[in-house]
């Protein structure tokens, strides 16, 4: 073979070597063009709107890879669905082309709760606004601090500010709706539990002042043995209260009717 070669003359044996490179390099480049598929294209289908999972099947069947880039919360769009694709729809890209996809997370997350109370209603609300919170009732009550927030409430139950709630969490603000002129007799708690007198005062628009309950332990159980001011003065004479003012209770774990109670009828 070598005597094949070296008889031939120089010229010749580089013209051979020549084509027996230029087949090599021929025959490489189709075999890269085969294993990269090049010169076939795909177009990327639209899929925003969809679920996240029925958008990965989608583009999977039609021979995308698919990344989740980022996960995100907003209130204006279904939960778990897909809000943003990168290349966008219809796009025409090579095979094996890697869809990227920004998705609104299925389960909120937490956020601290913003201080309102003490605040004006308007404030109030566009910090809800701010801390992706939504305004749910707004309770009127008797209060000089007129349209000021209150009390901020979750579930009915008073919350303080940094406690953890879920974003889009509807919050009730009791706004104060200032004093009302109109007089009503002291009410007769004697006898309730602190429970059943704290409902009574808030629906009426009293306030609770003082509160003194010694050796008292379970306070919403305790009962009222006595309050201030009492229904009647020293002369049998009804008293009155307004909206916004308040009463000094005296708990006892036990019923106890004491001589100079307000239960005089």
């Amino acid at each position: 073979m070598f005597q094949f070669i070296t008889k031939r003359p120089f010229w010749v044996n580089l013209v051979a070597a020549g084509a027996l490179l230029f087949l090599l390099l021929f025959i490489f480049l189709q075999m890269l063009s085969w294993m990269t598929k090049h010169g076939e294209f795909l177009t990327v289908p639209s899929v925003v709107g969809k679920k996240t999972d029925e958008a990965v099947k989608l583009l999977e069947k039609q021979g995308f890879d698919v990344q989740i880039q980022d996960s995100i919360c907003t209130d204006t769009a279904a939960r778990g669905i897909v809000l943003k694709q990168l290349p966008d729809p219809n796009a025409t890209v090579k095979v094996n082309r890697t869809v990227f996809l920004t998705v609104n997370r299925v389960i909120p997350p937490m956020i601290d709760m913003p201080k309102l109370e003490g605040q004006s209603l308007h404030f109030a609300m566009d910090m809800l606004t701010r801390n992706h919170l939504k305004l749910g009732d707004t309770i009127y009550r008797p209060d000089f601090m007129m349209g000021s927030v209150l009390e901020q409430q979750y579930n009915g139950v008073r919350i303080p500010e940094k406690t953890k709630v879920q974003w889009g969490s509807r919050i009730t603000l009791v706004i104060g709706g200032g004093l009302d002129d109109q007089q009503m007799l002291v009410p007769s708690l004697v006898g309730m539990t602190f429970a059943e007198a704290k409902n009574y005062l808030m629906e009426n628009g009293i306030g609770i002042g003082a509160i003194i309950a010694e050796g008292v332990k379970d306070t919403a159980g305790a009962f009222i043995i006595k309050q201030n001011p009492e229904r009647y003065d020293e002369l049998k004479a009804p008293r009155y209260i307004q909206a916004g003012q308040v009463m000094d209770l005296y708990l006892s774990p036990i019923m106890i009717i004491l001589k100079d109670s307000t239960d005089n009828k």
